[in-house]
């Protein structure tokens, strides 16, 4: 798994590019992205499959603050980031989001 981050020089936000390996996907025919940035809506940022098998997608974030975020497999099973910046408890039982830092 991989998050990419491009600061942009002519305004406070980075994109960033959440990025789920083939081999993470599970056979998975949908990955979403679901975040503090998207009110965790689980179809509000479909990724795109690859070439390779792998999904990603781009999200413009404000620079200077942090967000909690995890993936979603067909609509059902959710999954964190393995190249997260950190990871923090989600409050819903014992699971843990994944955080990008910016």
């Amino acid at each position: 798994m991989a998050v990419a981050k491009q600061f942009l020089k002519s305004k406070p936000v980075c994109k960033v590019t959440f990025e789920l390996p083939a081999d993470a996907v599970n056979g998975a025919k949908t990955v979403a992205l679901a975040g503090e940035f998207n009110n965790w809506d689980a179809t509000a940022q479909v990724l795109k499959k690859q070439k390779d098998g792998s999904y990603k997608t781009t999200v413009e974030l404000p620079v200077g603050n942090e967000y909690q975020y995890r993936y979603i497999l067909d609509g059902a099973t959710w999954v964190n980031d393995s190249a997260a910046d950190k990871y923090v408890a989600s409050g819903v039982s014992d699971a843990q989001n994944s955080v990008v830092v910016l």
